[in-house]
C-alpha cells in the first residue's frame, strides 16, 4: 500500500493504467477495513487529550460509553473508504488511502469531542460520504478529459 506517495497520478496514459487500484476484492476489502481502522485508531487516540486552549479548542473525549459514536465512525468510514477505493479501481485517483484518512479521522476525532446529537452525528458521516464523493468525481472527470485530450 503506497500510503505516502506522492506519485499517484501521472501524466502519461500508459503509466495512468498503472495506477490504477486492481486486483481481487479480498485485496479491495482488506485495504478499506485496514485505512478504516488506522483512523479510528488515531481518532480515538487523539481524543485523548485537548488541542488548543480551553476558551476555543477542541475538547477531549467527552465521558460516557465511545462505543456508540464509535461505531457509527466506524460504518461511515467503511462506506467513505469503500467509494475511494471504488473509484480508485476504475479510474486513477490522487492519494485515495490519505484522504480515507483523513476523513474518518477528522470524523471519529470530532465525534468524541463534541458528543454530537444523532441528527448532527449522520450529517457529519454524509459529509464524509459527499467528500470522498466530490473527491472521485473530480478524479473521474479529470480521467475523462485526458483521455479525450489524447484521443
Amino acid at each position: 500500500m503506497d500510503f505516502f506517495s506522492f506519485d499517484d497520478v501521472t501524466g502519461d496514459e500508459e503509466q495512468q493504467e498503472e495506477t490504477r487500484r486492481r486486483g481481487p476484492l479480498w485485496r479491495h476489502a482488506l485495504w478499506v477495513v485496514g485505512v478504516t481502522a488506522l483512523a479510528l485508531g488515531f481518532g480515538w487516540a487523539a481524543a485523548s487529550f485537548r488541542l488548543g486552549p480551553e476558551e476555543y479548542g477542541l475538547p477531549p473525549a467527552g465521558p460516557g460509553s465511545p462505543w456508540g459514536l464509535l461505531a457509527v465512525c466506524a460504518a461511515a468510514g467503511v462506506v467513505t473508504t469503500a467509494v475511494l477505493r471504488t473509484a480508485a479501481a476504475l479510474v486513477p485517483v490522487y492519494g485515495p488511502g490519505r484522504v480515507g484518512f483523513v476523513l474518518v479521522f477528522l470524523g471519529t476525532r470530532l465525534a468524541l469531542g463534541f458528543r454530537p446529537e444523532p441528527p448532527v452525528l449522520a450529517a457529519g458521516a454524509a459529509a464524509a460520504v459527499a467528500a470522498a464523493l466530490a473527491w472521485c468525481a473530480v478524479a473521474a472527470v479529470t480521467h475523462r478529459r485526458a483521455a479525450r485530450a489524447t484521443a
